[in-house]
């Protein structure tokens, strides 16, 4: 049986508080403290299945620690979880995290100004590319997308990025809370305070990195913590210029295997007949009940990606073409490295 060229797990919306339960504005039900232990949970399934790095598309912790005094033990407890994992970690940043900690502190906690070194990335921003370990080039890269770079959230006011989201709401949003999208229709619901969007630059940057692997032939998955397809989630979940960036990735559908993201809560899945793209996003363990999973484990192969859900968490596979012919050489490689 051919083995996968790497593996990795998949993980989103943990939102762990040390609070009792409660409800979400819709009312479904959310187990703050559960939560905790459905990762800890998760990361021992993926170090028993020796994953070669997990991926969580954001909002690790949730807002109420935030006003209880909590969010530097719940960051702390819920890093840790991550860290028995003995493995790379990519993190998403979403809009919980922004409410507790700043920009700095998440940059510098989950990892992602260490990701941004490697690649001579400077600045504040929570954007960056990582190639898993293991496999030898050509292979895969992971490109991480800050949906919140245009944003109320991590930035202080004056800044071009806060100011920016300031003038993309008043254009938007007549509502006096911008937080609610009464009276908005349509994919216009999406424009609210706790969303966000893609600077200019963060997209100039997008296209090039896109077109660094087409170049070297590095097939490329892209995460972002706030949705990307409308046809995956309800218009309020979707990044602010989510058009923009699905035009940049249907110049580049040669490259981009699949879109991965969180926030919504809930699985949606969408395969673009126009690029071949597969659109996932990821149901969130918050809400998973008491005792249950929500993780998947991504199985990569030359020519498909097995998704094996647990529980709450959807499964699937998707067909893959390899583009380059070197896929079964990639293969014979890895075998030659150690795990």
């Amino acid at each position: 049986m051919t083995s996968p060229l790497f593996k990795f797990g998949l993980i989103s919306d943990i939102q762990w508080a040390d609070i009792p339960d409660g409800k979400s504005f819709h009312g479904t039900p959310r187990y703050y403290r559960e939560a905790l232990f459905s990762a800890r949970r998760a990361v021992a399934a993926f170090k028993a299945e020796k994953v070669d790095l997990a991926i969580h598309l954001g909002d690790i912790i949730d807002f109420h620690n935030s006003h209880h005094g909590l969010s530097e033990m719940a960051l702390e407890a819920a890093i840790e979880c991550f860290d028995t994992l003995e493995r790379p970690t990519i993190h998403c940043i979403g809009n919980h995290c922004l409410y507790n900690h700043t920009r700095d502190v998440l940059n510098s906690r989950l990892g992602i100004d260490a990701h941004k070194e490697k690649i001579s990335l400077a600045g504040e921003h929570s954007y960056f590319t990582f190639t898993p370990p293991v496999i030898p080039s050509p292979g895969y890269k992971f490109i991480v997308l800050d949906g919140y770079d245009v944003s109320f959230l991590g930035w202080p006011p004056g800044n071009p990025l806060h100011e920016k989201a300031v003038e993309i709401l008043n254009t938007h949003n007549p509502n006096e809370e911008k937080n609610s999208n009464n009276g908005l229709e349509g994919l216009e619901k999406r424009f609210v305070k706790f969303g966000g969007g893609c600077s200019d630059a963060q997209l100039d940057w997008l296209r090039l990195e896109l077109q660094k692997c087409r170049e070297t032939q590095h097939k490329v998955f892209i995460c972002c913590h706030l949705c990307l397809h409308p046809k995956t989630c309800a218009p309020t979940c979707l990044l602010w210029n989510f058009d923009q960036v699905q035009g940049i990735l249907s110049e580049y559908s040669d490259v981009v295997v699949a879109t991965l993201a969180g926030h919504a809560h809930r699985d949606g899945y969408y395969y673009d007949p126009a690029t071949g793209i597969h659109n996932r996003v990821c149901a969130g363990v918050l809400e998973a009940e008491p005792g249950s999973d929500c993780f998947g484990i991504v199985e990569v192969y030359c020519d498909r990606i097995e998704v094996k859900g647990r529980d709450s968490f959807g499964s699937g596979v998707w067909e893959v073409n390899s583009g380059n012919g070197n896929c079964e050489d990639t293969l014979r490689k890895k075998k030659e490295l150690p795990f």
